[in-house]
């Protein structure tokens, strides 16, 4: 009889499982993604990972019309930015996934959160498979004093994890990383694909069964995205990123999946000495320290979601002296940059074959909206021509090939946040100023359309 295998192949991406090694996965069509892991029990198969939890109060179908949905269903975490990137709150018995790089910020904003929920009068649980209590203590202290039912457990056994949570009874629990908890039903070691996937499994039973709150960290691979397989993400119910030079002091919250809320909203904080703090005006804190009269440098609206935000574009442009011009972008997309720079060339018959180009998205945001094209068009020109704009100017809109400007949408709301923060002018599409009130913003900006790049550059 044939030897009966010990070991089985699991797709890191999707979680694919096959009885020998492929190049190509079936499923998610990945190159070079599977790995070899011992197979699990047959016995911890058929109980899910050994897991054994009391069944859901209803155990029948039920029709839409017995299913009540109350207003206040959502928990605010305490942070407003936390709350807006959730879409409301936290909605009970959803498991929530936190990535992100290494020394980020992700252990220290859940802290802050559990410190707050506690201080609300909810029952959360902290368990961490990192830290000692010790080192917990030393984070906790610092961020300030912690008052209500915040309890902390370190651990990594999900038997021992889930027989805490199902006596504890907390509203919330925070799982410090799924990358450190282990299953004794299944036989390989912790981090790796079988017991990602059976921790999230098991976790997600127990928040679903019991109502509760579960945050879970993830940690990351050096791609950015969250080790593991692909399947843990759609396990889930709402994915957060937390963004971010470990050098820079601010943080972003970026939410790429989210079944109770919008994907299209970002949170911004500040790592400051006593932990995280909101940014409640990210345009100010974005625009902060701009230099008074230098070319190259045009202010220019994004839109995250509902919110408006103010970033100053950068251009360098100089001679080159390489048979092919060096191109480089931070911040946005090279290939964008490269387009409008053709464009430049072909309508506006700048020579721009002839030298190098460097753009950069201060403050070190990250944006590919097109509503950045025009001024990153018109930096160029600024730095090429060696001309400022005036610095109480912004710009907006989108360019296309033939170099028309196109519209953007919500005009109205780029052009108030210019106005709460100082700015005296706007250049946008000439179809947004034909559709915006302009009463609304008589003698506080004064709104130039613009057609093409052409009378764009006019400005300049």
């Amino acid at each position: 009889m044939a030897k009966a295998r010990n070991t089985v192949f699991f797709c890191s991406e999707c979680g694919y499982e096959s009885a020998r090694w492929l190049g190509q996965c079936p499923a998610c069509k990945a190159w070079n993604t599977f790995v070899e892991e011992p197979a699990a029990k047959k016995e911890a198969a058929r109980a899910g990972g050994g897991a054994k939890l009391r069944p859901a109060a209803r155990t029948k179908p039920a029709k839409l019309s017995e299913i009540s949905i109350m207003e206040n269903d959502r928990t605010s975490t305490g942070f407003a930015e936390l709350d807006r990137v959730l879409g409301g709150g936290l909605v009970a018995g959803s498991l929530l996934l936190v990535g992100g790089d290494p020394g980020i910020g992700k252990s220290t904003l859940l802290l802050q959160v559990c410190r707050k929920l506690a201080a609300a009068g909810k029952k959360v649980l902290y368990i961490s498979g990192e830290e000692s209590l010790r080192q917990i203590k030393l984070r906790a202290n610092r961020i300030g004093e912690i008052t209500g039912e915040l309890s902390f457990l370190c651990e990594t056994s999900l038997d021992a994890v889930q027989e805490t949570i199902l006596a504890a009874k907390p509203d919330v629990a925070v799982i410090d990383s799924i990358q450190t908890m282990y299953s004794e039903e299944v036989a390989s070691a912790p981090g790796s694909v079988s017991q990602v996937r059976e921790s999230t499994n098991l976790l997600m039973q127990i928040a679903k069964g019991e109502g509760v709150t579960i945050f879970i960290v993830g940690h990351v691979t050096k791609e950015g995205v969250v080790a593991g397989p692909r399947v843990l993400e759609h396990m889930v119910d709402t994915v957060l990123y937390f963004e971010g030079d470990r050098l820079a002091s601010y943080r972003i919250l970026r939410g790429v999946k989210n079944r109770f809320g919008s994907t299209n909203e970002i949170g911004v904080f500040e790592m400051r000495e006593q932990g995280l703090a909101e940014v409640e005006n990210p345009s100010e804190f974005m625009l902060d320290g701009r230099p008074e009269g230098a070319s190259g440098a045009v202010v220019a609206c994004a839109m995250e979601g509902s919110r408006p935000i103010l970033l100053e574009v950068q251009a360098l442009v100089t001679q080159s002296n390489l048979g092919i011009p060096r191109r480089t972008a931070a911040g946005t997309d090279a290939n964008r940059v490269n387009l409008l720079m053709a464009v430049l060339e072909k309508r506006c018959h700048y020579e721009m074959g002839r030298y190098d180009a460097y753009v950069n998205i201060a403050g070190g945001m990250k944006m590919s909206e097109p509503a950045l094209d025009l001024a990153i068009v018109m930096a160029l020109v600024s730095s090429l021509k060696d001309r400022p704009l005036d610095e109480k100017t912004i710009a907006f809109g989108e360019v296309g090939l033939s170099g028309e400007v196109r519209a953007v949408s919500q005009a109205d709301q780029r052009v108030r946040e210019a106005v709460k923060l100082g700015f005296t002018g706007c250049i946008l599409p000439q179809i947004c100023l034909e559709k915006l009130d302009t009463s609304a913003f008589a003698g506080k900006i004064r709104l130039t359309g613009v057609r093409n790049v052409r009378e764009a550059i006019a400005a300049l």
